[in-house]
């Protein structure tokens, strides 16, 4: 068996290098053509257009979403293996966060399944990969998961370019509000006594939150910004708006974070006798690491030359709705390196645009194909990673 296997991920090596020119300018594409949450029309008929023309016959172009999609390919009622595909960027920045890597790594690994598959009628496997819109704002996979996408998925997987390669990276839980304080506007030199102040209120809340940090826990993070604080110095502000993203190590502890910051908005809005209106706008929660699968990741990895920088979990990398499906479904989503830089900025993107960036995607790529293999191929393993899922589950909601 083990010797078959090893057959298997020849060939979906092998098909990674021969179509290597094709998949680096997928990538290439992509980033040159940015586009925030919902709007990646361009990145989802690259995609698309790519696995049509690769043998997926199965195409559905708008899947829940409009710029969501689903490819599916194997047979039978076996084991099924879903390969997630992310392409939105940031405003202004472009691809900091390497979207356009992931995008490729996915129709990489994709094609590499299906060849496999293609190639080998007796297994009774199915491939999926989905097209998953928005991870830096709404979160597509949120819409997906409530869809009952995942109902029938035994592991799903992607890749992340970062600056350090890890199986073992934290992602937060974070959920983001909307804080929006109404007062009373009012001629700021006539007659300000008769005004609200909505921006003071604002202003109240921002340093509350700020004078909070002493009694969070060193792992919490909250970070916002003014979205609007008035229209002209000599009118009092009527309205002011905060949008804050909150963050733990978990869902359980985020509720905490949450609570205390609700209690600084309504105070400082009854401070200057506002109104406030707190919505919330998105929740990713933490991920769930499928140490099974990581752990088939990290072998596959070292076999094609990736050793793993980070192996203590030490980095926390930010939060991903990936988090979300990880609730739903046994998940791995480990990181690559590209480069010493950090993601979300300029210097980022500009790694992300590399011929070196191109080829780590598609060794990545190769590791992922790999692990999709070993899961389909082997029960042992499945059967490995529902433990893993199953007691990880039960820790969270303990």
């Amino acid at each position: 068996m083990s010797f078959m296997v090893d057959d298997l991920k020849s060939v979906a090596c092998s098909t990674i290098d021969r179509c290597a020119t094709e998949l680096n300018a997928i990538g290439r594409a992509i980033w040159n053509s940015p586009e925030i949450g919902n709007e990646e029309r361009e990145a989802h008929r690259i995609l698309t257009s790519f696995f049509k023309a690769n043998g997926f016959d199965d195409v559905d172009e708008q899947f829940v979403l409009d710029t969501a999609f689903r490819a599916k390919g194997g047979r039978g009622e076996g084991p099924n293996v879903a390969i997630i595909c992310e392409y939105d960027a940031l405003p202004d920045i472009g691809h900091a966060c390497g979207h356009n890597l992931i995008a490729q790594a996915g129709a990489a690994a994709g094609i590499a399944v299906k060849a496999v598959l293609d190639k080998n009628p007796h297994l009774n496997a199915r491939l999926t990969i989905l097209g998953t819109p928005a991870e830096e704002s709404s979160g597509g996979k949120i819409d997906l998961i409530k869809a009952g996408v995942f109902d029938d998925v035994d592991a799903a997987m992607m890749v992340h370019p970062n600056s350090f390669s890890s199986t073992t990276a934290d992602f937060l839980s974070i959920h983001e509000l909307l804080v929006t304080f109404t007062g009373k506007a009012a001629h700021a030199a006539a007659f300000p006594w008769e005004g609200v102040n909505a921006l003071d209120a604002a202003v109240t809340a921002y340093n509350g939150l700020s004078m909070l940090r002493q009694q969070m826990k060193p792992t919490w993070r909250a970070h916002g910004i003014f979205t609007e604080g008035g229209i002209r110095p000599n009118i009092i502000p009527h309205r002011s708006q905060l949008n804050f993203y909150l963050r733990a190590p978990n869902d359980k502890e985020l509720d905490v974070l949450i609570k205390k910051s609700i209690n600084v908005f309504e105070a400082s809005a009854r401070a200057h006798g506002c109104t406030v209106k707190i919505e919330d706008i998105s929740h990713f929660s933490n991920l769930l690491r499928n140490s099974t699968l990581m752990g088939s990741y990290a072998v596959n990895a070292k076999s094609i030359g990736m050793e793993m920088d980070i192996k203590d979990g030490s980095k926390p990398a930010g939060s991903t709705d990936m988090g979300n499906v990880s609730y739903s479904t046994p998940s791995m989503h480990p990181m690559f390196s590209i480069g010493n830089a950090a993601k979300h900025t300029r210097a980022f993107a500009g790694l992300a645009n590399t011929e070196h960036a191109y080829e780590r995607t598609l060794i990545a790529a190769k590791a992922m194909a790999m692990t999709a293999i070993d899961v389909l191929t082997n029960s042992t393993m499945r059967d490995s990673v529902k433990a893993d899922f199953k007691a990880q589950l039960d820790e969270a909601r303990a």
